[in-house]
């Protein structure tokens, strides 16, 4: 039977992740943009990574990055998704053909049109924000999610999404969804207690348990 994915991004510690992966999370994201209050450096990343269990994939996160800033994190091998947060377009997102990894494309969504022009992305998954001027994710702040309705490809919905609307996020029916600021005590550090009730909801709602 089906499942969403759920994704945990702006991981900064190892406490958080290993919390993550211990309640049920299938990705965990960490930011390489330094502008980001989440950064973290690729080194202690890859620290992190070596600690928390191989079932969880992980999401190396880059804002308008070059190919080589790519190839530089992404030749260590413990990557197991490049994401593109910026404003890349299509023809820089197909020139990583080259990657062993999987891509994905975050969109930040002000409209339908929007939507419509994400899918001449060749990449592996999209991923839907919302658009708020200036902010590159992050921002706490839902879209319309009606809009993602009848979208035959991989997506994730992103944006706002908390414990409090975690089920109208699972009903979206998008493959995964990716939750940040709505479980943090404060911007890069996660808090314990919103992100078990997180996943008890999605338990009791998708018929599993959060992982002990």
């Amino acid at each position: 039977m089906y499942r969403t994915k759920i994704k945990i991004c702006g991981i900064t510690n190892l406490e958080d992740a290993q919390t993550a992966a211990r309640l049920g999370a299938d990705l965990l994201g960490f930011i390489f943009h330094a502008a980001s209050p989440r950064y973290i450096e690729p080194k202690k990343a890859m620290e992190i990574i070596a600690k928390i269990p191989t079932f969880v994939d992980t999401v190396g996160v880059f804002v308008n990055p070059t190919a080589e800033q790519i190839r530089t994190v992404n030749e260590k091998g413990w990557l197991n998704w490049i994401q593109l947060h910026g404003d890349e377009t299509p023809e820089f997102c197909g020139s990583l053909n080259w990657l062993s990894t999987r891509t994905m494309k975050a969109v930040r969504v002000r409209e339908k049109t929007d939507i419509t022009a994400a899918l001449s992305y060749p990449v592996d998954a999209l991923l839907f924000d919302t658009h708020v001027e200036g902010i590159y994710g992050g921002t706490g702040k839902t879209f319309d999610w009606s809009l993602l309705s009848h979208l035959n490809r991989r997506i994730f919905l992103s944006g706002g999404i908390t414990p409090d609307n975690i089920l109208q996020a699972l009903a979206v029916g998008a493959w995964g969804v990716d939750i940040n600021s709505g479980i943090e005590s404060s911007p890069g550090k996660k808090d314990p207690r919103k992100m078990k009730h997180l996943f008890d909801i999605i338990g009791r709602s998708a018929g599993r348990k959060a992982r002990l």
